[in-house]
């Protein structure tokens, strides 16, 4: 349990209750604030208030912080690549093919059943303290918040567009330079797993950069500005550079010309999107100091590359 308490500023005076602990409490998400309301966890004055309820300065808070457990699926063994841990944050570098958290068809087998084998207090967090996704076959960084202030913090950075994230990825055509795109992105108005541009969407940016050219393809470094679901994979289709080996966006697989034995074997042993989340910065929930943490491409993806580049000598 932690109770945590505070004096209201005078200045607050006139202020409704759920504001004055937005401001008291920061390291809350609002929603949490109100949740402790109306379960009666917060005292004013040794007395239950509504959350819009005015105070007038001079009352002392008493907030009950007791962690509860509101993730209930099952903790599984799987083996986790922890880059960084400390109290409040873990960042983990998840492999292609491991699903982030539980849904329909994957209800077992994901990141998160491994981070409750993990800790167990995890339980106690929103999605096991998970704060951003990507996709099952997507390779990289991922951070988790290891308490509510930390998934406050973390939350509020991604709104606020503070966190740093890079991908590597490789795309179908060669490209002649870099650029960004700035297309909205909603769900595709016929097919829900998909999504795709349409001005009625949710602003969306990502920024790319050439690494290499090869003759049929481009390896990219690419920035985001926002994070949709499948940002990178839509915008990337929609300027008809898609991701090599994506089964949603990429279209027909085709062999390109002039290949060689070792390339084509590649090309069709490799059945996700050639996406790896590759940089992640972020400021410490608790110290704010800034951290980033780099992770070389996998095994498949620099075996592709390493084919590629021989292919271009042949």
């Amino acid at each position: 349990m932690t109770k945590l308490t505070a004096v209201v500023p005078y200045e607050m005076a006139g202020m409704r209750l759920d504001q004055v602990l937005a401001e008291l409490f920061a390291d809350y998400s609002r929603s949490k604030l109100q949740t402790w309301v109306k379960a009666g966890r917060v005292q004013v004055n040794d007395l239950t208030f509504k959350a819009k309820d005015k105070l007038d300065g001079g009352e002392t808070i008493t907030l009950d912080a007791e962690a509860e457990v509101v993730v209930v699926s099952e903790a599984e063994e799987i083996p986790l690549d922890i880059i960084f841990e400390d109290e409040s944050l873990l960042i983990v570098n998840k492999p292609a093919g491991l699903v982030v958290h539980p849904a329909v068809g994957n209800w077992n087998g994901t990141l998160l059943n491994a981070l409750l084998n993990h800790d167990a207090s995890l339980e106690t967090l929103p999605r096991a303290g998970i704060v951003h996704r990507i996709d099952k076959e997507t390779s990289g960084l991922l951070m988790i918040a290891k308490t509510l202030q930390a998934h406050n913090s973390l939350t509020q950075q991604l709104q606020d567009r503070d966190i740093i994230r890079e991908y590597q990825a490789i795309t179908r055509g060669r490209m002649t330079a870099g650029g960004t795109v700035d297309e909205p992105i909603a769900r595709h108005p016929t097919d829900r797993k998909r999504y795709a541009v349409k001005e009625s969407g949710k602003f969306a940016v990502t920024h790319y950069r050439v690494v290499q050219r090869f003759s049929h393809y481009t390896q990219i470094q690419v920035k985001l500005e926002t994070g949709r679901t499948h940002q990178i994979r839509v915008h990337m289709a929609h300027i008809r550079y898609p991701l090599l080996g994506d089964p949603v966006y990429g279209g027909r697989f085709q062999m390109p010309p002039n290949c060689s034995e070792r390339l084509e074997k590649e090309l069709r042993s490799f059945k996700r999107q050639a996406l790896h989340a590759a940089k992640l910065g972020l400021h410490h929930p608790v110290t704010d100091d800034y951290l980033e943490w780099e992770q070389p491409l996998p095994d498949d993806m620099t075996r592709l590359l390493e084919a590629l580049a021989d292919n271009e000598q042949d």
